[in-house]
């Protein structure tokens, strides 16, 4: 676990969602199997606490009733107070995380994938859970419902990795090729879809102003349900979805500060200079156009 204590940072930019940091990272060139899948280790997730930190900014929003937030239930359609941030998972283990298509999954029913009909493509299950949590303990959800695993973001930069491999999430006819490549990170930016905390009280109790910590959780730890499959079980018998070399690192905490006012300026370091108007809140991933 590693814990980055972050002052609350006022950014003087209006309606800001995406530093210029994210810019330019959300789909690397290269041809879709660029180098040779590397199967011969484990995996290793972690989560990047330092982007999380960069990354994290206070605004109000407008949701439309069109966007996949609103028709899958995560927020209602309208004015939110949000806490956007970003999310990058490298693995740094010796082995890629290789799922392949989630069709074959599905076939399968081994419980990794449903389908998501608002984006069009198959989610895995259990990849990572947001939690803010209150200095008293109080814990709140995001409205994050499914990921798609794919290279995204180059971890490495000694040279090592060059090229990713995986880069389709795959629709019900478009077989897909889910997985994330030694060196490579898949990373869910901020303006995407369900990357947020309502701070205004949509389903949950309001977030008043105060410290919090932010935790991501990557492969979490879970208690099975009945009938539900457990993939792989770590040393404290909790069960996980990805097979790893450890299950001890799979977590990053952010301390942050939500003021009582944030008025057209935004707060927080990741603050950058797009309206509001230009938010995705959708899944812009690479493999869609």
């Amino acid at each position: 676990m590693r814990l980055v204590p972050v002052a609350g940072l006022a950014a003087v930019v209006a309606f800001a969602a995406c530093s210029n940091a994210d810019r330019g990272r959300l789909t690397p060139s290269g041809p879709q199997f660029a180098h040779v899948q590397d199967l011969d280790g484990t995996p290793d997730l972690i989560v990047d606490g330092k982007r999380l930190a960069d990354s994290w900014v206070i605004y109000d929003q407008t949701f439309l009733s069109t966007t996949c937030s609103v028709i899958e239930g995560g927020v209602q359609a309208g004015d939110h107070r949000v806490l956007r941030f970003t999310v990058t998972t490298p693995n740094i283990g010796d082995a890629d995380v290789f799922l392949g298509n989630p069709l074959d999954h599905v076939a399968a029913n081994d419980g990794l994938y449903e389908f998501a009909a608002c984006h069009n493509h198959f989610h895995f299950r259990h990849y990572a859970k947001y939690e803010l949590i209150s200095t008293d303990g109080h814990m709140w959800r995001a409205a994050k419902r499914g990921f798609c695993m794919i290279d995204v973001t180059p971890w490495q930069s000694d040279g090592g990795v060059s090229s990713w491999v995986y880069r389709v999430c795959g629709t019900k006819t478009l077989p897909g090729n889910q997985g994330i490549s030694v060196g490579y990170a898949d990373t869910y930016f901020k303006w995407l879809g369900g990357q947020y905390f309502v701070l205004d009280g949509d389903g949950q109790a309001p977030i008043p102003p105060g410290d919090y910590i932010i935790r991501i959780t990557v492969n979490p730890p879970f208690v099975a349900a009945k009938g539900e499959p457990c993939p792989h079980v770590d040393p404290d018998g909790f069960c996980h979805q990805l097979l790893e070399s450890r299950y001890d690192n799979n977590v990053a905490e952010v301390l942050i500060t939500i003021p009582d006012r944030v008025g057209k300026t935004g707060f927080g370091p990741g603050a950058g200079n797009i309206t509001n108007t230009e938010l995705i809140d959708d899944e812009n991933r690479p493999d869609k156009t």
